[in-house]
């Protein structure tokens, strides 16, 4: 499993999915999309979304885009009970 938060420095709603993948132990890539104007363009591609954050589970060969700060669809995605 790869997971990727797309974010910038001043979101809070970043902040608090970084923390939650935190503390449930899970290992993920941060892409600050304020700072690297490329990685925006690929996320904004994507996802066609502007919006911060958002997280990519890429599990099994298949990948899901979660908009924003989504307890359910992030444990869901990571198979958090």
């Amino acid at each position: 499993m790869r997971v990727t938060v797309n974010s910038t420095e001043s979101c809070y709603f970043c902040t608090l999915v970084k923390e939650f993948l935190q503390e449930h132990n899970i290992k993920f890539e941060e892409v600050d999309v304020g700072a690297d104007q490329k990685a925006a363009q690929k996320m904004i591609e994507k996802s066609h979304q502007y919006g911060v954050p958002q997280t990519w589970v890429e599990k099994d060969g298949k990948e899901e885009i979660i908009i924003g700060f989504d307890i359910p669809r992030l444990k869901q995605a990571l198979g958090i009970k």
